[in-house]
């Protein structure tokens, strides 16, 4: 009997891992989906930390206040939008530098959910419902492992959506253009404030929702540290995915396992050296932009106006 609960725990660990991955990778496919269509018109956002909150934020109070969790995912869409047309526009002032608007984008994001997030710190909202994929099983730890998010499987069509988007429809191409190129965009007619503004506020509308995933999914709750750096952290995604939608999706996963490997060894009894797998993410995170900031080293893919103050 020994024996076969020691087997069962060690499968727990792949099957939290597997579970993990899902959940935790959510939040960053939607914010890094956010990113990589924000820097493809060549304008870098830094302050998704204050949207990711913010979203998380708008999405627990309305579902706690309507009894309607999909009323707090769109609510946590708008807030991050709402948050990005201020950016946008900030962003694409005269001698307005892309990081410091970020640097005060994720103070003043971080500052709005603190403070109308106070009262809904205790209560219980309603939380998204879950797609469970292991009723034929009888074995929790694989039901557990099975249960998943509707959000999970919208950013995994709006991946190749985006690409398709990039690739075949006249606005992709103009934000290609504008990202790549802003006097070659600006000689065809293209207004690259438009744009960057419909960039920037489209792809924190996907970042507020990746808020929404952490506060009505997993963990399923609403505090003011719940987004532990992700929006951070899904800017380096975006560079180790090339700013290609579907390597985001990969790239999501990846990270969404690491913040998982953690949790899964702690569940079967290992503590040693539990803080240093849960720092996993971040510890990939650095590892990323050591690799990618390489002087030897060109990046493929990266926007050519990305960075610039054109």
């Amino acid at each position: 009997m020994a024996d076969t609960s020691q087997a069962i725990g060690w499968l727990g660990v792949p099957l939290a891992i597997i579970a993990g991955t899902m959940r935790g990778g959510t939040p960053f496919l939607f914010v890094s989906l956010g990113e990589c269509l924000t820097e493809k018109s060549g304008k870098i956002n830094l302050g998704l930390e204050g949207t990711l909150l913010t979203g998380a934020m708008a999405a627990y109070a309305v579902s706690y206040l309507t009894n309607s969790p999909w009323l707090g995912v769109l609510a946590a869409g708008f807030a991050g939008a709402a948050l990005g047309a201020i950016h946008g526009w900030l962003s694409q002032q005269p001698r307005v530098n892309d990081v410091a608007v970020g640097i005060a984008m994720i103070i003043f994001g971080s500052g709005v959910a603190f403070f109308f997030g106070k009262p809904f710190i205790q209560p219980k909202a309603p939380q998204l419902p879950t797609i469970n994929l292991g009723e034929w099983s009888d074995f929790p730890a694989l039901q557990a492992a099975l249960q998943i998010s509707p959000l999970f499987l919208i950013g995994l069509a709006i991946a190749p959506i985006m690409a398709w988007f990039f690739r075949s429809t006249r606005w992709g191409l103009f934000i290609r253009a504008v990202g790549d190129s802003p006097e070659a965009a600006r000689a065809m007619g293209v207004s690259i404030f438009n744009v960057r503004m419909f960039s920037v506020i489209a792809g924190s509308f996907l970042a507020g929702i990746g808020g929404a995933a952490l506060s009505l999914y997993y963990p399923g709750l609403w505090t003011e540290r719940i987004s532990s750096g992700q929006g951070l952290m899904a800017v380096a995604l975006v560079i180790f995915a090339r700013w290609n939608p579907i390597m985001c999706l990969w790239a999501s996963l990846l990270f969404g396992g690491a913040q998982a490997l953690g949790p899964a060894l702690q569940s079967i009894g290992i503590k040693e050296g539990y803080y240093l797998f849960n720092a996993a993410p971040y510890v990939l995170t650095l590892l990323i932009m050591i690799f990618t900031c390489s002087p030897k080293r060109t990046l493929s893919g990266v926007p050519g106006a990305l960075g610039t103050d054109s």
